[in-house]
């Protein structure tokens, strides 16, 4: 774990580590931070440095004098991956998905997206609103109109779909951010972001793009439901 993130990770109360055994019987061993649907196993660790670089802007530990502090200073962070090197496919997606809403995750952050549309990725989506979810999606950073060459998930239209374009250092579209009158509902930081990465010369470093604004919306709206844990996604 990232030392400026294990503090914050979620625990799955109901699992023991590294016995080998699915102790909460629901189907997944050794899931204690989360799951990795892509190989299948109970180490969702971030292999690309995406992933630990969009947790650190929504949940980096605050006030601790190390590295940087995420905009929910204190927030459970649940793991769980199913994008490889090459993507991944609908069904890890739903999967993930399926496994928040079963965990009662309030919030799920969703940097990534595709061109593809698919019913069952969309109804899965919907599943998440009936259980009161908040699906924070990254607009895509292709400098296109998603109302008119769409993108998914953002050009879903469930109402639990918050899409986040990317902003610059002037509080300006950034060049390559998507954008759409309809689809796209706010925008956020996106440019040089600094958080945290796991690699073997740094534990920190800079990106841009739509998957670093919408972690910065996550972040927002983890701190308004701590505020309040009755409010809806709508509020």
């Amino acid at each position: 774990l990232h030392p400026d993130l294990a503090a914050n990770m979620w625990v799955n109360p109901g699992e023991v580590p590294g016995d080998g055994i699915d102790n909460d019987g629901n189907g997944y061993i050794d899931d204690v931070h989360g799951y990795d649907f892509f190989a299948d196993d109970g180490d969702p660790m971030d292999e690309e440095g995406h992933g630990t670089h969009v947790a650190g802007t929504i949940g980096a530990v605050g006030d601790n004098g190390v590295g940087v502090t995420g905009v929910a200073w204190e927030v459970q962070l649940m793991a769980l991956r199913f994008l490889g090197p090459s993507g991944g496919t609908d069904a890890d997606a739903i999967a993930a998905i399926e496994y928040a809403i079963a965990q009662g995750a309030s919030i799920t952050n969703n940097s990534w997206g595709g061109s593809s549309e698919g019913r069952a990725l969309e109804d899965a989506i919907a599943a998440a609103a009936a259980a009161g979810q908040l699906f924070v999606v990254a607009a895509g950073n292709a400098s296109q109109d998603v109302d008119v060459i769409p993108d998914f998930p953002t050009s879903y239209t469930g109402d639990n779909i918050l899409s986040v374009a990317a902003t610059g250092t002037s509080d300006e579209l950034a060049g390559f951010s998507n954008f759409g009158v309809k689809s796209v509902d706010i925008g956020a930081p996106g440019v040089d972001i600094y958080s945290t990465v796991l690699t073997a010369s740094s534990s920190y470093a800079s990106l841009s793009g739509t998957s670093m604004a919408a972690p910065h919306a996550s972040g927002a709206a983890a701190l308004l439901k701590a505020s309040d844990p009755t409010l809806t996604y709508a509020d």
